[in-house]
């Protein structure tokens, strides 16, 4: 599912769909508006939603209603949280601390072998 989830998300017109879905539900037509494209290619956008657990529709009437279902990110969500315990890596302090660490190894950078 989480494989799903980032492809429904890889699309701008799919995440743009979801921050509209924010707000409240929506039917099929008030969500297609306000992009440049026809009303079956927001329906294959929301098809991928919904099968992605990111939205869900239901009929009511005759209209075609969309809703958010908030609780099917947080599986990416946790995903994602598991690489933001790491510290992001200085990597030019890493490089001097490397030099620095290999300068005071007799014979590393010598390729110098006398003290084996």
């Amino acid at each position: 599912m989480l494989d799903a989830t980032f492809a429904a998300l890889a699309d701008p017109t799919r995440r743009a769909i979801l921050a509209m879905l924010l707000e409240d539900d929506m039917a099929v037509t008030d969500v297609a508006e306000p992009f440049s494209m026809s009303l079956a290619a927001i329906s294959k956008h929301l098809m991928i939603l919904s099968r992605a657990g990111l939205i869900s529709q239901e009929k009511r009437g005759r209209v075609k209603w969309c809703k958010l279902e908030p609780d099917a990110l947080r599986a990416a969500t946790v995903w994602m949280q598991g690489f933001g315990q790491f510290e992001p890596v200085d990597l030019d302090r890493f490089e001097r601390f490397l030099a620095t660490e290999l300068d005071s190894l007799p014979g590393a950078l010598t390729g110098n072998t006398d003290n084996a």
